[in-house]
């Protein structure tokens, strides 16, 4: 099993630092969307749709996810950069507002509106993981790295001191002091992304420019707390739906959904506050 996913780990790693730094521009939205496609299938089997509500749902996604890629391979930019930002908009609403009371109140809506729900889950990821690499994959990468870093330093963190359970209904296997390892974690790689970026001209220096970084990385401590948010719905909605992996495409590893949960409810954020600190997209 270990074998299986070191290997899955490290294909997907070729395969994802390749198309980030070597693909064109084009070719990243379409290895993206092909993301977004098995996620929002992975999302309608969490939702438990029918055998009718399913194929309408997978469709109606296809549809919207060819028109989001034609606004941007036609270089519409206007009406790109709208949708981009109702994305981002509409996704922080979801995971600051709506996201939480779904989880403490441990709801179970409908199947269609779990399904709909899905849509707000993956295109604001889509359009994040297009106009973040735009602006630079440099960043992209360091942002991403936020949620891994905390990954790895919660692991770290509540296997060792690990006792109160976070959400035992929901993830029984996470605690408050994996959480705390992984603020600890993500504020020390936000004090060295800081340091770097004051001794040298880096994509991010603009970033921590402001107050030796400080609200930058208090901004990266938000996204730990989103990034938590995110892998419990997904963990909320598999509970639900009887599953213990989203899928079974990656080895290993379970499914997409699985890989980028945190992912979901970070990037779009991240890319909103960029937007208003930086004028991206």
């Amino acid at each position: 099993m270990l074998r299986t996913r070191v290997i899955t780990a490290v294909a997907i790693l070729v395969v994802l630092i390749g198309m980030l730094f070597f693909a064109s521009a084009i070719a990243w939205s379409l290895f993206v969307l092909a993301v977004a496609l098995i996620s929002c299938w992975e999302w309608s089997r969490l939702s438990g749709l029918g055998p009718r509500a399913q194929p309408a749902f997978l469709f109606l996604s296809g549809a919207v996810g060819a028109s989001f890629w034609l606004l941007y391979a036609r270089d519409a930019q206007g009406a790109f950069t709208s949708a981009a930002s109702t994305a981002f908009i509409l996704s922080t609403a979801f995971w600051v507002i709506a996201a939480p009371a779904w989880l403490a109140t441990k709801a179970r809506p409908s199947a269609g509106l779990c399904a709909a729900a899905g849509w707000l889950v993956v295109w604001p990821t889509w359009f994040a993981f297009v106009v973040l690499r735009d602006a630079s994959p440099w960043l992209l990468l360091a942002i991403a790295a936020v949620v891994w870093v905390a990954d790895i330093a919660a692991y770290f963190a509540g296997r060792r001191f690990g006792k109160g359970k976070l959400a035992p209904a929901i993830s029984p296997g996470k605690t408050w002091e994996g959480v705390y390892g992984a603020l600890a974690g993500v504020a020390v790689y936000g004090l060295v992304l800081s340091w770097i970026s004051h001794g040298h001209d880096t994509p991010v220096s603009a970033i921590f420019a402001d107050a030796l970084g400080l609200p930058a990385i208090a901004c990266m401590l938000v996204l730990v707390a989103l990034s938590v948010v995110g892998d419990l719905l997904e963990s909320w909605m598999k509970r639900g739906a009887g599953m213990k992996d989203s899928s079974a495409l990656l080895p290993g590893h379970g499914g997409v959904l699985d890989r980028i949960d945190a992912l979901t409810s970070t990037l779009p954020v991240a890319a909103l506050a960029l937007s208003l600190r930086a004028g991206i997209p």
